[in-house]
Formats: C-alpha cells, structure tokens, sequence
C-alpha cells in the first residue's frame, strides 16, 4: 500500500482519526494518496462515508491484526 503521506491515527477515537485525515487531505494536491493506520473498528465505516461525502476516493481498505489501514486518494 504505496502513500504519498501516512497518517499515525492509532489509539484515536471517533471522530479524530477522521477530522486529522481531512486536515491532512486538505494539505495535499489532487491525486495524491493518503494512507491511514488507525485502531478504532469504527474507523472502516467512517472513512467509506467520509469518501462518498467529501468525493475523495477510497482506494483500499485492510485489517491487519488489530490496525486498520485505509488509503485515500485526494480529489
């Protein structure tokens, strides 16, 4: 999973991991990816509607242990 910027959200509840993806988006060009480590299960839904609102694609997701990565590609 190749990003152009990682994102530490581990041990982060709802809705940081969130609300630091977009601050971090929001400082990247269009195209760019983000990947996002973070712990809270909640997380996996909460980027998937995060991507539909904002428009920003979810490129992939996994659960590694108990880490969930989630790549995003900036619009």
């Amino acid at each position: 999973m190749h990003a152009d910027k990682e994102l530490d959200a581990r041990g982060l509840n709802c809705p940081l991991p969130i609300l630091k993806a977009k601050k971090a988006l929001a400082d990247m060009h269009s195209g760019q990816t983000l990947k996002v480590i973070s712990t809270d299960a909640g997380s996996v839904r909460d980027f998937q509607a995060f991507a539909k609102q904002t428009g920003n694609l979810l490129v992939e997701q996994q659960t590694v242990g108990d880490e969930h990565l989630t790549l995003l590609k900036r619009r």
